[in-house]
């Protein structure tokens, strides 16, 4: 391998190794060309390389006139995301209904002080992108929620199962953010959030699963299994 070959190697692994620990987050703006320049050390056509690696990766997401942003934490993910394009919404959610039923079991009974500040914390930016009515920021804090959770419920193999998942979740969860935008009803998570802090696991499971079960129940008919995909 170059010299050459060996630069972007390393660029594309700084990269990658600052988005997978959470320094950028998913939706946000990685730094600029020139910061990232001085940040890794290397030349320009290098950071553009690596860039472009992880946009092909699914890592990364260029807007144009914006920026580039970060898409998605793992590799896994962007793949069982394109696996699962053309799953079908009920689906989706029974799979969801699974998971997360259960990591708010394990979150109610094992969440840590820490836990609970970053639950709370996600609850309050939940409401603040509902009040603003902006898709994206309620998609993206909805997700950060849900996340939090599982991250709580202290069971590694199931956090990181969701986040292999992230893609095919976020795509129910804007077709979920789209129903409420048109009906405007109220879909906060404070009763659920509430039993997990409380320490409370059956409470938890409960709300969680009655949330999901609500949007099962709207389109598990028949056609509706069979006509709605997830794209």
């Amino acid at each position: 391998m170059s010299d050459r070959s060996n630069l972007i190697e390393l660029a594309v692994e700084q990269l990658r190794s600052r988005i997978r620990s959470g320094e950028w987050k998913v939706g946000e703006r990685i730094p600029t060309e020139p910061l990232l320049v001085e940040l890794l050390g290397v030349g320009r056509n290098t950071v553009r390389e690596a860039v472009q690696s992880l946009v092909h990766s699914g890592l990364l997401i260029r807007r144009q006139g914006s920026g580039t942003y970060v898409k998605s934490t793992s590799e896994m993910s962007v793949a069982i995301g394109r696996q699962f394009e053309d799953a079908h919404y009920v689906h989706i959610l029974e799979v969801r209904r699974s998971l997360e039923v259960e990591a708010a079991r394990l979150a109610a009974r094992n969440r840590t002080d820490k836990d609970i500040a970053a639950i709370r914390t996600a609850n309050q930016e939940r409401h603040r992108a509902f009040a603003s009515g902006d898709l994206d920021g309620m998609v993206s804090a909805d997700m950060a929620l849900h996340n939090a959770i599982a991250s709580a419920s202290k069971n590694p193999v199931l956090a990181s199962l969701y986040e292999s998942l992230t893609e095919a979740v976020s795509h129910t969860i804007r077709m979920n953010v789209e129903t409420i935008l048109r009906s405007h009803v109220n879909d906060d998570h404070d009763d659920l959030v509430d039993a997990i802090i409380m320490g409370d696991p059956f409470l938890a499971m409960e709300e969680m699963g009655s949330y999901l079960e609500s949007y099962i129940e709207s389109r598990a008919t028949p056609r509706g299994r069979d006509a709605v995909a997830v794209r």
